[in-house]
């Protein structure tokens, strides 16, 4: 199944990022003209739209392509807000690292401590399984988006159709994935696993007693104000200003092409479910980069990295994915796919220079040449 049509092409994303795409010529004009012609690039290639908002020293830089509806013709805004997939991971590991920093629970902590017997039967063992190993996916735990029958349920078109608006709740999940055998015994290598951040969302209302999204609320989109940002539950529409969503509802990038924007988003819950805009992104981004999300120690913990079989050039620490671009930069963020809807948010090291976008379309497009066109193409 082309995992552009999965919860979150972040598997396709942490591996394509370790290619070396060659830095873009820059177009005339100098600035973020290599960026734009990146994003021109995309439309070209079959996205119907695509939303951009970079910052840096010289300030902020929007740019949009396409159109927001296939329908009317309706042009993409700035400040469209989307489903951000699994970008909502990176904001579950932080919620996570902060419970640590406040003495709450360790990520040493095993699974089974805090969600008794959830994570057993076909070799599975909550045991053996840290919450470390869930937020760098070193678990082995299998990825419920990858059963055969939720894919057809789910992401393919009949039942997409008749299923969009179920609610499921997260032990539904983890049940998917505990009818099938691990990956690997936990901590002997890498395998990126939605049921993970399912999971560790279970943990966070298990050490707080309140639903993950309520602490995402309190701890980062209240403070940081980011007013186009939320947990939307089992709300299935966007709120605007927004763009229509468009995927294929196929194993293929070819055929009819179905606007996908209302669903229920519980079928993601924390592996996932996130609305947000560019602008937020990298505002979060840059805090959470910046020091200003976690005490230095959860920080160097987040960053610290787990090496991506076949992806030299990427790291995955927790819930935050380190990638070397073709010019030397590393950036640090992450990618996220839900139906319709592919967006990446990147930022350097030092929280200077950000850079978040969004597809509108599920099948095309190379996110990686748009992140490469930013930071490597106008040098």
């Amino acid at each position: 199944m082309s995992v552009r049509v999965t919860l979150l092409a972040a598997t396709a994303v942490a591996l394509s990022a370790a290619v070396a795409v060659p830095a873009l010529a820059a177009p005339t004009g100098g600035g973020h003209a290599a960026t734009r012609e990146a994003l021109r690039a995309a439309v070209k290639d079959g996205v119907p739209g695509v939303t951009a908002t970079a910052k840096d020293a010289h300030g902020t830089w929007r740019a949009t392509e396409g159109v927001a509806d296939l329908r009317t013709g309706e042009r993409r805004s700035p400040a469209d807000r989307y489903r951000v997939g699994s970008i909502t991971k990176t904001f579950v590991a932080t919620v996570l690292l902060q419970l640590e920093a406040e003495g709450r629970l360790s990520l040493d902590d095993t699974v089974e401590e805090w969600l008794p017997g959830v994570v057993r039967g076909n070799g599975h063992d909550g045991r053996r399984i840290t919450l470390r190993r869930l937020l760098n996916h070193t678990s082995g735990v299998y990825d419920y988006t990858s059963d055969e029958e939720f894919v057809r349920t789910y992401f393919l078109e009949d039942g997409f159709f008749e299923h969009r608006y179920d609610t499921k709740r997260p032990a539904e999940l983890v049940a998917v994935a505990m009818a099938h055998r691990p990956y690997f015994a936990p901590g002997t290598s890498w395998s990126y696993s939605n049921t993970n951040y399912v999971l560790a969302g279970m943990v966070i209302q298990e050490a707080t007693g309140r639903p993950y999204g309520a602490e995402i609320r309190d701890r980062i989109i209240e403070p940081l104000h980011l007013r186009a940002t939320s947990v939307p539950g089992t709300r299935v529409t966007v709120p605007q200003p927004s763009s229509r969503a468009y995927g294929k509802l196929a194993q293929t990038t070819t055929g009819p092409t179905y606007d996908v924007t209302a669903l229920n988003p519980s079928l993601a819950y924390a592996a996932g479910e996130m609305i947000s805009d560019s602008a937020d992104l990298n505002r979060f981004y840059r805090a959470l980069l910046g020091g200003r999300l976690l005490p230095e120690r959860q920080l160097k913990a987040m960053k610290t990295t787990v090496a991506i079989d076949g992806a030299p050039n990427a790291g995955y620490g927790l819930g935050l994915l380190d990638r070397k671009l073709s010019c030397g930069v590393h950036v640090w963020g992450h990618g996220g796919g839900i139906h319709g809807s592919s967006s990446e948010a990147v930022t350097t090291a030092d929280a200077r220079h950000s850079l978040a976008f969004n597809f509108n379309g599920d099948w095309a497009g190379e996110g990686e040449a748009v992140i490469e066109a930013e930071f490597c193409g106008d040098r």
